[in-house]
C-alpha cells in the first residue's frame, strides 16, 4: 500500500536520478515500514520550471529548485515511522538532486482500511484475512 509521489523540476535532472530516487524510496519504505517492496508505489511527476514557484520567483527564472512529495500510509503507522520516512526523503532528496533540504516539503496522508481498495477489495478486508491465515498457519 505504501505510495509516495515527488514532485520535481524537470530541470537538469537525469534519467539516472530519477531511477536513483525511485530506488531509495522504495528501500526506505521497505525499512521503516517492514513492508514487502512489490507492494510499494513510487512515482515521479516532472514539473516544466515555469510552472513553478518559490517565493513568487519562477525556478525557470532563477527561483530555487525547491522538491515537493506526498507520501501515504496506513492508519496505525507510528508517528515515529512517519516521521523516519519525511526525514529520509527529504535527505535522499537533498543528496540525490543536490538540493538544499531547507527547500524542501513533504506531506503524510493516512488512509484508513476502509478507504483503500487493492485489487478491487478493501484492505480492511484483505488485512482480516492475512490475520486470519497467519494465525491458521501458527495453529
Amino acid at each position: 500500500m505504501p505510495i509516495v509521489k515527488f514532485h520535481l523540476a524537470d530541470k537538469d535532472i537525469s534519467d539516472d536520478q530519477i531511477e536513483s530516487v525511485i530506488e531509495q524510496a522504495t528501500q526506505i519504505y521497505a525499512e521503516v515500514l517492514d513492508s514487502p517492496v512489490e507492494r510499494i508505489r513510487v512515482f515521479v511527476d516532472l514539473h516544466a520550471p515555469n510552472l513553478i514557484g518559490v517565493g513568487g520567483k519562477l525556478v525557470s527564472k532563477g527561483g530555487k529548485n525547491a522538491p515537493f512529495f506526498e507520501f501515504i500510509v496506513m492508519k496505525g503507522r507510528t508517528l515515529a515511522q512517519r516521521q523516519a520516512i519525511a526525514e529520509q526523503f527529504t535527505a535522499m532528496l537533498a543528496a540525490t538532486l543536490n538540493v538544499d533540504r531547507a527547500e524542501i516539503r513533504g506531506n503524510c496522508y493516512t488512509v484508513e482500511p476502509e478507504n483503500w481498495s487493492i485489487a478491487g477489495s478493501l484492505a480492511s478486508e484483505i488485512r482480516k484475512a492475512e490475520i486470519e491465515a497467519r494465525a491458521n498457519a501458527a495453529s
